[in-house]
């Protein structure tokens, strides 16, 4: 597998990789070690406490979207002014969890297009969390994927068993519990490899300790990388 060479735009920009540390500088120094081939970061619960905003900051300096995980899930004033802030900071992508309701989803998708033309940015593309890819049970799934096309959202977080569905709804899929064939589910439930999400028609992956947690996270990301492409440029 040849890691000198870069993954297209096209194949960086529907990577995206999880940095689920709490030191920013191990975080940044993974992050570099990918983006050839990633190009969305994703900054959840661990990353955010220890580095806050600047976290967002810094991966952008690297070339990165960011795709801010912090699941929202409060009360609908709560949610909307915490995903005004959190646009305002120019996170390319911002999850709730759907389980919050439609008021709570729509205050979510108000806030984050307040917030982010407040600070003159785009804003970001919105996702409703369904159903965990840890939880064997998708049971909830079909409901809280209506809740999400009804309530404004761009798109969902879904296994990627479910993209299908999600496009049929007319939205997008954010697709993490990906594991290449071969590598162990860890304590995920619902996995799907990065060819069978790409060719059921999952628009970004998310994929973590495959790469992360290898001997060569380059070699890892470039064999990814290549498997998505090969896919998408299958006849």
């Amino acid at each position: 597998m040849n890691t000198t060479v870069a993954a297209p735009p096209e194949i960086r920009d529907r990577l995206a990789l999880p940095l689920d540390v709490g030191d920013l500088a191990t975080a940044l120094a993974m992050a570099r070690r990918v983006a050839p081939w990633f190009g969305i970061a994703k900054v959840g619960y661990e990353l955010y406490a220890e580095a806050g905003p600047e976290a967002f900051d810094r991966l952008h300096d690297l070339g990165f979207s960011v795709f801010c995980d912090l699941k929202l899930h409060d009360i609908p004033t709560t949610v909307e002014r915490g995903a005004a802030a959190l646009a305002r900071h120019r996170v390319e992508y911002l999850n709730a969890h759907a389980s919050g309701g439609a008021d709570m989803l729509r205050a979510f998708v108000a806030g984050a297009h307040a917030g982010a033309a407040e600070a003159g940015l785009v804003a970001p593309i919105t996702l409703a969390v369904t159903v965990l890819t840890s939880d064997p049970d998708a049971s909830a799934f079909a409901g809280r994927l209506a809740l999400a096309a009804e309530t404004g959202c761009d798109g969902v977080v879904c296994s990627g068993r479910e993209v299908e569905a999600v496009a049929a709804a007319g939205l997008r899929s954010m697709v993490p519990g990906i594991r290449p064939a071969g590598a162990g589910a860890d304590d995920q439930a619902r996995v799907t490899t990065p060819g069978d999400a790409i060719a059921r028609g999952a628009d970004w992956l998310v994929i973590g300790r495959p790469v992360t947690a290898a001997a060569d996270p380059a070699a890892a990301a470039a064999a990814i990388a290549a498997e998505v492409e090969a896919e998408l440029r299958r006849p």
